[in-house]
């Protein structure tokens, strides 16, 4: 009898640290405990990561589209100039949507005009096209800064809470109940470090790609002026 007795205590302390394991692991509760102030912030979080995540797939999108380069796109513009037939070289650059053929056909459009001044129409062209592959990556920035205060700003909240509970409760504080309040709240400092961490990762890409684009249209406009100025 006391091995049986023996037995059925094992097994109902197992499942209670079974319990309280899965309470300890269930992600979802311990998001929602935090009280009103910690489900707002939870919530702001989870909007910036949306908007993280949504910002960070378009624009790399859109800086892979603006990549994407033929390499004898420069060949067949240096036979046309040379040939004197602008107007194909015009047609050409149209017909090639990404910010390299934008610029040459800036170039091309200026040729006449001292070099000097084609120099200074393809580098606004060129700040144009930059600001195009930039748009809202900063915002990628902001969000890399401001999600892990925003988080840090939701663990104070709740431990002066959690402290407030404790002073009024005259010294009959559950302290079950205050470490479950103190814990809670630093879940929003995870989730802020968490959307931080994301946001970061994802802006270094995108610069590092952004960098690559400019890179080769910097390239390309030097060997279109070095085109012109070849000797006839």
């Amino acid at each position: 009898m006391k091995h049986l007795s023996l037995l059925i205590s094992l097994m109902q302390s197992t499942s209670d640290v079974d319990q309280e394991t899965e309470k300890t692991l269930s992600l979802m509760d311990l998001l929602l405990s935090g009280g009103p102030a910690g489900v707002i912030i939870i919530a702001i979080l989870f909007v910036l990561l949306f908007v993280a995540v949504y910002i960070y797939f378009e624009r790399l999108f859109a800086i892979k589209a603006a990549s994407k380069y033929d390499v004898n796109f420069m060949h067949q513009i240096r036979d046309n100039v040379a040939g004197g037939k602008l107007e194909s070289a015009k047609i050409l650059c149209a017909q090639t949507d990404n910010p390299v053929a934008r610029l040459t056909e800036k170039g091309i459009s200026r040729i006449g005009h001292p070099l000097e001044d084609i120099n200074k129409a393809i580098e606004n062209a060129g700040r144009l096209e930059v600001y195009k592959l930039e748009k809202n990556v900063s915002i990628l920035a902001t969000v890399a800064g401001a999600a892990p205060m925003i988080g840090f700003l939701g663990t104070v909240i709740g431990m002066i809470l959690a402290f407030h509970d404790l002073s009024t409760s005259e010294g009959n504080a559950d302290m079950g109940s205050l470490a479950e309040g103190i814990y809670t709240a630093m879940t929003t400092t995870v989730a802020g470090l968490v959307v931080g961490i994301v946001a970061y990762i994802g802006y270094n890409h995108l610069v590092v790609r952004t960098d690559k684009v400019i890179h080769t249209m910097e390239a390309n406009a030097v060997d279109f002026l070095d085109l012109l100025n070849e000797p006839a």
